[in-house]
């Protein structure tokens, strides 16, 4: 089994969960490539068996630059593979809920009938770069270790 992990990243807040997962599911014993956005040059849904994305969440939607990755995540290909999201937002935005780039991930990756394994992962991150909240990265390896159980069942 091998997965991708794709992220986009601002103040590398969202990268530093993205590779929590990753190295989380790599030591699951799942192979994975992480890749940030503007590195992934072709999708191929042959090469993965899963795909996991996360972005920052900026006026309550997911980046531009996933959502221009999200044109690249065909239907037909990757109908019924699971995936799971995540973001990194402030607490003001998560007490509000005034959206959620992960929520909004998840609904488009829905839409191209993937399945979806886990709820999302919100990373609270303090301020508007950072630094992630105390304990984050051990709820993001605890997130993954749980996609890990569910990926190998």
């Amino acid at each position: 089994m091998k997965g991708i992990v794709v992220y986009d990243t601002s103040y590398g807040n969202t990268k530093t969960i993205a590779e929590t997962i990753s190295e989380t599911l790599k030591e699951s014993g799942i192979e994975v490539d992480a890749f940030y956005v503007k590195d992934v040059k072709k999708l191929s849904a042959k090469d993965y068996n899963f795909l996991v994305l996360g972005s920052p969440t900026k006026f309550g939607t997911m980046s531009f630059t996933v959502k221009g990755f999200l044109g690249k995540v065909k239907s037909k290909e990757w109908m019924n593979k699971p995936f799971a999201a995540f973001d990194t937002e402030n607490p003001e935005n998560i007490e509000r809920n005034e959206g959620s780039a992960a929520e909004k991930i998840a609904e488009k990756l829905r839409e191209k009938q993937m399945n979806q394994l886990l709820p999302v992962l919100k990373a609270v991150v303090l301020g508007w770069k950072g630094p992630l909240q105390e304990g984050e990265i051990e709820r993001a390896k605890e997130y993954a270790g749980r996609l890990a159980t569910e990926l190998k069942r």
